[in-house]
């Protein structure tokens, strides 16, 4: 018979207090969290959302150029869309109908004014067959209602015929075309619920970790719609809350549900069993969610305008959800532990082997032969992470788009007329007189990777002059890159010496080659910070010196991987994806989530085999069961991640693309290849050195418990 056990706890810590209040009082802590998810949701509803982009870069050349203009009275107020038309038998026969479709366009709202390609030279391609009409907006693209781009679209669609053909360029076309990414979030989910079901084998013990993680992403983008109101916050950092606090979420809640579980099939009573588990794993979870909130916060140390709100959302989410895990979890597990008791009961009695016996016997095979296994790994890694060496960073504009779309057609129509480079023009900005904007286009017009430029034209005030030049190569293109750095380190330095003039690189080409070398600069600072407080933290919790700097340098191998895969797939274009650079902020964001994911399966594994090595002293015994232990729910754990992860690939867009590839091929080599296999054979190798920490280094270090002191059942 079933031995019942009571949880006895000399000094309870704030986890036992929290799980038993959430049990006495389980209704007061449902309806606590109803109220409060309803309310914050219904305000930020009522209040709205500010999000906005902030890809600004004081000190830079692009940002110089962008403000100096604003100063001296040049700036355009809105952005622009491209109307791109083209004819077989030359645009001069559709005069008619292209001046009747821009006179249209005119009287449309968002809309301030129109220049056609009749207006002036260098508007319609040399063989008069592809032209094009600047529409000026009256915002920047978030500013502009939807509505009134899609009119605006349709407007100049619906004058098609006759040979004619329009397409539509620009941001704010590129912005209306974009797509929802619920089908990817519902995929996910459904395929995370399937998972728990064959893993727990009932519906409702399945759903407890679901239903939380959905209160907590519920939650958490309510307040960060209301935190944009007072915070630069970017336009896509909701997608990305819910692909982390989605995956996070049930992450967190199954860690504490299956060690609920299986102190259910040890014979412990539903509420014992629920105050060993918020005392046990309910400690796991708060440190690892403290470890995924310090590296997301150290991308506040970037400097990167959108990307700290971003950071500060997702470490907001990432908290609620550990909160939810913490209060709400055992709420629901207090009405529904009986019948989750009744059916964990009737799977025992049916007999069969012991749940973890096949990682048992992978953890003694690993043991056996514990150098081949790490080297193979750490190679095969290794070898993955190489594509990464190459890496180039920028980011996705029209020519990344579906090759359906009308900004991508428009794109195709304008390099076919133009040339490539006329998709990234520079903007050259000079202050100084005539002569010196004269003499900078005349320098330009003879260096090599300049196609073609346009006049200098001056500031209301007569003391800038601007011009534009195309780039003989395509915006994303390694050369377009190679010529920003050339005209600014090789070109323009002698002639500000010989005419006493500035002259300045903008556009959103320089603007997107500063935004990459920042972060590419700033990369080491921000390793720095997220590895040493990580190191630190898992250094108190472990009191060892060699479990963090194996747990930092794993984590760290796992993510160079990751890293090498979107290069393959999204630089060099395999599986059929359109090849391009890497979005600039991506390597970070991923380092930052992953690094922190990574340390939950490191806590969880590693704080069960020192459960082991402090009961038994015996290393090898502890490396077997705590990989018994956990193997069963670091995989569930993981193929949950990857599922809602890789359900993002299916997003429209391409940023989303690259962060559910990163994060799911992440989980997938951190929870096979590492915790299954490295980890296990780093830890025989080791021995009981693992947990080796000098005297004086362990009398000065506060003493942090991560296992709790509850008995186990039948202990």
């Amino acid at each position: 018979m079933s031995t019942l056990v009571t949880a006895r706890v000399a000094h309870p810590g704030l986890l036992l207090r929290l799980a038993t209040w959430s049990q006495r009082h389980r209704w007061r802590a449902l309806l606590l969290w109803v109220v409060v998810v309803a309310a914050v949701t219904a305000g930020a509803q009522s209040a709205g959302s500010a999000y906005r982009n902030d890809f600004s870069l004081p000190g830079t050349g692009s940002q110089a150029a962008t403000d100096l203009p604003k100063q001296h009275g040049s700036a355009q107020a809105g952005d622009s869309v491209q109307i791109v038309l083209r004819s077989p038998d030359g645009l001069t026969g559709d005069r008619t109908t292209v001046e009747r479709l821009l006179s249209d366009v005119r009287a449309l709202p968002s809309v301030t004014d129109v220049r056609g390609p009749y207006d002036g030279p260098g508007a319609v391609s040399e063989d008069g067959t592809i032209g094009y009409a600047t529409v000026l907006m009256g915002g920047k693209a978030e500013e502009i209602p939807r509505e009134d781009v899609t009119r605006l679209i349709d407007t100049a669609r619906a004058a098609e015929g006759d040979g004619l053909t329009i397409e539509l360029g620009g941001d704010p076309v590129r912005g209306a075309e974009e797509e929802g990414g619920g089908a990817s979030e519902g995929a996910g989910m459904l395929a995370a619920l399937v998972i728990l079901v064959l893993l727990f084998g009932s519906i409702v013990a399945a759903a407890l970790p679901l239903i939380t993680a959905l209160f907590a992403v519920g939650g958490a983008i309510g307040l960060i719609g209301l935190a944009s109101h007072v915070f630069t916050v970017a336009d896509f950092t909701p997608p990305i809350m819910m692909l982390v606090g989605l995956g996070v979420g049930v992450d967190y809640a199954l860690l504490i549900f299956y060690r609920y579980r299986h102190e259910l099939m040890r014979g412990a009573e539903p509420q014992a069993a629920t105050r060993i588990a918020l005392d046990a794993a309910g400690r796991t979870v708060f440190f690892a969610g403290c470890t995924v909130i310090i590296a997301l916060l150290g991308l506040v140390a970037l400097g990167l305008g959108s990307l700290q709100g971003v950071a500060l959302a997702v470490a907001l989410t990432v908290l609620v959800t550990m909160a939810a895990s913490l209060t709400l979890l055992p709420a629901l597990l207090s009405f529904f532990g009986p019948r989750i008791q009744r059916h964990v009961r009737k799977r025992a009695a049916k007999g069969g082997r012991e749940e973890g016996h096949r990682w048992r016997r992978l953890a003694t095979a690993v043991q056996r032969r514990p150098l081949p296994a790490l080297l193979i790994a750490v190679v095969a890694l290794l070898a993955l992470s190489s594509p990464a060496l190459g890496m180039r960073l920028g980011f996705a504009d029209a020519g990344n788009d579906s090759p359906t779309s009308t900004s991508r057609k428009a794109y195709d129509l304008l390099a076919e007329g133009f040339g490539p480079g006329f998709n990234g023009p520079l903007i050259l900005v000079t202050e100084g007189d005539t002569a010196a904007a004269a003499q900078l286009r005349e320098t330009l017009d003879s260096t090599p990777g300049i196609a073609a430029t346009t006049p200098p034209f001056p500031s209301s005030d007569g003391e800038l002059w601007t011009l534009i030049a195309y780039p003989t190569t395509a915006p994303q293109a390694e050369r377009t890159a190679d010529l920003v750095h050339t005209l600014r380190d090789d070109v323009l330095p002698p002639l500000a010496d010989s005419t006493g003039a500035r002259y300045l690189v903008g556009g959103p080409t320089a603007a997107a080659q500063d935004f990459a070398d920042a972060v590419s600069s700033r990369i080491p600072l921000f390793l720095t910070i997220v590895v040493g407080l990580s190191t630190l933290l898992l250094l108190l919790v472990f009191r060892s010196l060699l479990i963090p700097v194996k747990a930092a340098l794993l984590n760290l191998l796992s993510i160079a991987a990751a890293l090498g895969v979107i290069t393959l797939v999204f630089q060099e274009g395999w599986f059929g994806v359109q090849p391009g650079p890497v979005e600039a902020f991506i390597p970070i964001m991923i380092f930052a989530i992953v690094f922190g994911l990574s340390m939950d399966y490191e806590v969880f594994l590693v704080s069960r085999i020192h459960e082991e090595w402090e009961r038994e002293r015996d290393h090898a015994h502890a490396v077997r069961e705590g990989l018994a232990a956990t193997g069963q729910v670091i995989t569930a754990a993981a193929a949950i991640m990857i599922v809602v992860f890789a359900a993002f690939i299916l997003s429209p867009s391409r940023m989303l693309q690259q962060f559910g590839l990163g994060l799911a091929v992440a989980v997938l080599l951190d929870a096979v290849v590492i915790r299954c296999l490295i980890v296990p054979a780093v830890m025989q190798l080791l021995g009981p050195r693992a947990w080796w920490l000098p005297g004086s280094l362990s009398r000065r270090l506060p003493r942090v418990a991560l296992e709790g002191r509850t008995p186990s059942a039948g202990g």
